[in-house]
């Protein structure tokens, strides 16, 4: 038993006030003449124990009166939490859109809003955290507000970190009693091990959403085949998730116009491309529908864009090389080469790539025009020669504030690693490369760089071309020269990706699509006067993004928006320079989840439910108050009337 006011319970010590005035209370006696004195001998001795036993049962009950008022004003309770101690809920709602699904009750999300509006009591303080929004200390009144206009999102948040917020709830309160809840399908897109749980240290509720359905189709990616031709063949993929499917209507769009419709059948938990040929019309804003009824109805859509890209303008100076005008063709580059001798300077603020292909000495005005052409955004790709005059390079390399080359070493070297993981390599290589022919150099220049990342490195770990990033563009530095009497390597297979995305790279053309949530980067080509910024807009909303004004061009940088798939127009005030598309990641629709039986196995602090309705109305059962005072003030009135009956009949 506990008490609200436990100070008052000292009240208990003036207790010994009527048991001293019953003890020592001194009776006057009334004398009374009789005239048989054994008659008054044996009424004397028997109104002696009658008048005892009524003092000690008028005592008792005044006691009682007393302890039964002072505990009733103290306010006794049963609780398993004393009642100075708040009770706050924290809950995870998952409104990722993996939770836009049927499930038993109808929609997984709007029935768990339903069912948390419900159930939540007034009595406790709450927190909520959506994928969206994370809302603190609230009423119930005022969460029951915030849950209904609760929407579905394409923004997603790790477990972990879910998991971190409610460690910092608990450090930022004290005297606080917690409830923690996790409502969530527990979609493992981020491929969890059940070993990474068993750090959790405060108790959890894992409320897990069903869906109803276990079959999914969903359009993974699109890609395109001879778009300058006069037709142009789109390819679909699609994939299948659950049992085989037949008959399935498949429509292309050129916007709200319909182009093309066909059906297709696929197998059981596999992949398939699906191809329509249309006529090549210039620009195309497709869309593709899928018509059919599954778990997921958000992946049966996909927006992509086809536009003429501009040829990327890149310029050779220096050495004339072969190899450079077979990679920078005519289809994809504007490519043009000069001596130092010859180069038209006007011409260098126009470029997007410049290379300085084994120059011995760099003029003092190509510095100046390389140093505004990196201010500017440019990308430059540097090949020293044989006998490059160190001087030269390294004021070059100090105006551009990136490092300096320290000395020249004679070494027969090859080249052995390739560095997978950078994003030149993203899409060169299927897999791993561990036998491929290592290509050599004779000799090579030590350098010191600032902020560099290696690309190809020498079998001594010592970089062959790195990646030096300043806050306007790119750098490219081989750390040899690559004609053919000092290296092989300009008839090695690398030179050609390496090559060709160093013009890729220096101008990011519209991709066919673009994903919700990663981090992109649009290149428009435009100049814009100072203070201007551009916009990307749809029907319904519009950002700003984060940008870089370049002189030739504009860098878009998009993750946290847009948040849904449709086509989005890159605007200046009213002009539309160009339009792309977004689409959900293809993570949103994959039916993989926890095991959370088994996460359980590993931290005892983690609680499976099946019901939000269960898990709250057992949290206020835990912590229910059942208050007693009413029952002591009960046995006060009957002390009472008890006493008044003791006086009124009891007559000794």
């Amino acid at each position: 038993m506990l008490f609200k006011h436990p100070e008052i319970l000292y009240f208990l010590a003036l207790l010994i006030i009527p048991i001293l005035v019953h003890l020592f209370q001194l009776q006057k006696f009334v004398k009374t003449p009789f005239t048989n004195v054994a008659f008054l001998q044996k009424l004397t001795a028997q109104t002696r124990k009658s008048s005892q036993l009524k003092k000690w049962l008028i005592l008792i009950t005044r006691m009682l009166i007393f302890i039964a008022i002072i505990f009733a004003f103290s306010q006794p309770y049963f609780s398993k939490n004393t009642i100075d101690k708040k009770q706050h809920i924290f809950l995870y709602l998952d409104n990722s859109l993996s939770t836009n699904t049927k499930g038993e009750k109808g929609n997984l999300l709007q029935n768990s809003i339903q069912e948390i509006k419900e159930n939540i009591s007034d009595n406790n303080t709450f927190s909520l955290l959506t994928n969206s929004h994370f809302y603190k200390n609230k009423t119930a009144i005022e969460l029951k507000k915030i849950i209904l206009k609760t929407k579905h999102t394409a923004k997603n948040l790790k477990l972990f970190d879910i998991l971190l917020k409610i460690e910092n709830q608990k450090s930022n309160k004290t005297n606080t009693s917690y409830k923690n809840i996790l409502i969530s399908d527990f979609q493992n897109i981020n491929k969890y091990k059940k070993q990474e749980f068993t750090n959790v240290k405060q108790p959890v509720s894992f409320i897990k959403l069903k869906a109803t359905q276990k079959n999914n189709l969903s359009i993974d990616s699109v890609f395109v085949n001879d778009f300058d031709s006069s037709n142009f063949t789109l390819n679909i993929s699609i994939k299948n998730q659950g049992e085989a499917k037949s008959n399935i209507p498949v429509a292309l769009f050129n916007q709200k116009k319909l182009v093309s419709k066909q059906s297709f059948s696929i197998e059981k938990n596999t992949e398939k491309t699906i191809q329509f040929t249309t006529q090549n019309k210039g620009d195309f804003s497709g869309k593709i529908l899928l018509d059919f009824n599954d778990t997921f109805r958000f992946d049966n859509s996909f927006y992509f864009t086809l536009n003429r890209n501009q040829k990327i303008n890149t310029l050779s100076i220096g050495k004339s090389s072969k190899f450079l005008s077979k990679i920078y063709t005519k289809k994809e580059f504007n490519f043009s080469n000069f001596s130092t001798q010859n180069i038209n300077y006007n011409t260098i603020s126009k470029q997007q790539l410049i290379i300085l292909n084994e120059i011995e000495k760099i003029p003092t005005t190509l510095q100046k025009s390389l140093l505004s052409f990196s201010e500017n955004g440019g990308h430059l790709v540097i090949i020293p020669n044989s006998n490059s005059q160190i001087k030269s390079y390294n004021t070059l390399f100090r105006n551009l504030n990136i490092g300096k080359i320290n000395s020249k070493k004679k070494d027969s070297l090859k080249i052995t690693k390739i560095h997978y993981k950078h994003p030149f390599f993203k899409d060169v290589f299927s897999k791993n490369s561990t036998n491929f022919q290592s290509p050599f150099v004779t000799s090579y220049f030590s350098t010191t760089f600032k902020n560099n990342t290696t690309i190809l490195s020498f079998q001594n770990n010592k970089a062959f071309i790195k990646q030096i990033n300043n806050k306007y563009g790119k750098t490219y530095w081989f750390s040899s020269p690559i004609s053919l009497k000092t290296s092989n390597f300009s008839n090695s297979p690398l030179i050609v990706p390496i090559f060709y995305n160093f013009g890729k790279y220096s101008l990011q053309h519209s991709k066919l699509f673009f994903t919700i949530g990663q981090e992109n980067q649009i290149d428009i080509v435009t100049s814009l006067k100072k203070n201007i910024v551009l916009s990307i807009k749809n029907s319904k909303n519009s950002f700003i993004p984060m940008q870089k004004t370049h002189q030739t061009k504009v860098s878009l940088f998009t993750k946290t928006n847009p948040l849904v798939a449709d086509f989005y127009y890159v605007t200046n005030n009213t002009d539309t320079l160009k339009t792309i598309a977004f689409n959900y990641s293809k993570n949103e629709s994959l039916l993989q989840f926890l095991d959370l039986k088994e996460i359980v196995k590993t931290n005892k602090n983690i609680r499976i439910s099946s019901s939000i309705q269960e898990v709250l109305k057992d949290f206020e059962k835990k912590n229910k108050v059942q208050w007693l005072w009413k029952w002591f003030l009960a046995l006060a009135i009957v002390s009472l009337l008890v006493e008044i009956l003791i006086l009124k009949f009891f007559k000794p």
